[in-house]
């Protein structure tokens, strides 16, 4: 009975996909642990997301891709209607409004965009399976802008500006040709002017920062310079679990969400960094062989978008803490504290258990 229920509850998980996101998961908590104070309350809080975040995982990597397509439209509805909700009655947190009161929890609606927007443009180009021309570009190009804008305005230009790389992912795998990419790149540096025009001013000191940080190493340029620090003062070894001076004599900002990489880095060195990287690259090379073995065009573009989006967060959260991107405010994936982004991290990985488990099952 014990080997039948385990065998329900196993079928569709990608076992080596799982390892991998658990393994960061518990780095996550490990170091959370020291860098929300020893805080049990996050903690525990952490962890009830988590336990959710897997049912939740399971459930749609029980559903089957072509299920998930037929709820594309519907999802990507409900996900521009709550940031419009967001922008009309939304709370305001630290001046920006990202967040709708549920009564029992705060939600962020951005982070279901994460997988609608996605979901809704892989469905959108299946539909023109073999036809796919310069008009589809341009609908799906809209389908993009709708909700970048509207995450723009909270204002909350990191998520805007990922949200729309994973768009930009799916219009790439679809058949983008370089030509039109590398005119949008002449465009972008064409209208760089009129977008810092509209950026906010700490969005434009935000740059202006990273360029030099010292031109306010006590204000907006504060944020780089003690996390340098502390990823340096790390060392090879590090400074040992809870022992990150940076962070327990409150010097390292944010440092149990956008900047938890630093407090990793601190306590555990350049060797623990290593192991970190290498179970990122684990999970992403066997999400590529997930979206490569896909059987329908939908799949593929799902798969592949999701797969570049952990990626893409990856990299820019480690890129911003290591002074190599500017502050973007762009949490690491699976590590940082926040209940709505674990959720909807273990949603994408459900979804690419689900493209593995039916990939025999779906002819092409």
């Amino acid at each position: 009975m014990i080997g039948r229920i385990w065998e329900v509850l196993t079928r569709r998980i990608d076992s080596m996909l799982f390892a991998a996101a658990l393994a960061i998961v518990g780095v996550g908590l490990v170091t959370l642990f020291s860098a929300a104070d020893q805080s049990i309350a996050r903690e525990t809080s952490q962890i009830l997301s988590l336990s959710f975040a897997i049912v939740l995982m399971w459930t749609f990597a029980n559903i089957a891709p072509q299920t998930l397509a037929r709820a594309a439209v519907p999802l990507y509805v409900v996900a521009i209607a709550m940031l419009i909700g967001v922008a009309m009655f939304g709370v305001v947190v630290n001046g920006s409004r990202r967040w709708l009161n549920l009564g029992v929890a705060r939600f962020q609606p951005s982070e279901l965009m994460k997988v609608a927007l996605p979901l809704m443009l892989a469905w959108y180009f299946q539909k023109f399976e073999g036809r796919i021309g310069w008009r589809d570009f341009a609908f799906a190009a809209l389908l993009i802008v709708v909700p970048v804008y509207l995450i723009k305005r909270q204002p909350d230009l990191g998520t805007a500006l990922l949200i729309a790389a994973s768009g930009f992912y799916v219009l790439f795998l679809a058949g983008l040709s370089w030509k039109v990419i590398a005119g949008l790149v002449a465009l972008g540096a064409a209208v760089g002017p009129m977008v810092w025009s509209h950026m906010h001013d700490y969005q434009r000191e935000r740059i202006l920062t990273f360029l030099d940080p010292s031109r306010d190493p006590l204000g907006t340029g504060y944020h780089s310079m003690q996390a340098s620090i502390a990823l340096g003062s790390g060392g090879i070894v590090g400074k040992g679990w809870l022992n990150g001076t940076q962070t327990h004599l409150d010097f390292l900002p944010e440092r149990h969400t956008d900047f938890i990489f630093a407090v990793f880095g601190e306590e555990f060195g350049l060797i623990g960094n290593a192991v970190l990287l290498i179970l990122y690259l684990l999970l992403i090379a066997r999400a590529m062989m997930i979206t490569a073995n896909a059987s329908t065009l939908f799949a593929r573009l799902l798969s592949g978008a999701i797969t570049l989006m952990f990626f893409t967060y990856a990299f820019v959260n480690m890129a911003m803490v290591s002074g190599l991107l500017p502050v973007v405010g762009v949490p690491l994936p699976l590590v940082s504290y926040g209940g709505t982004a674990l959720i909807s991290l273990f949603i994408g990985l459900g979804i690419l258990m689900s493209v593995q488990a039916h990939r025999k099952l779906v002819t092409t």
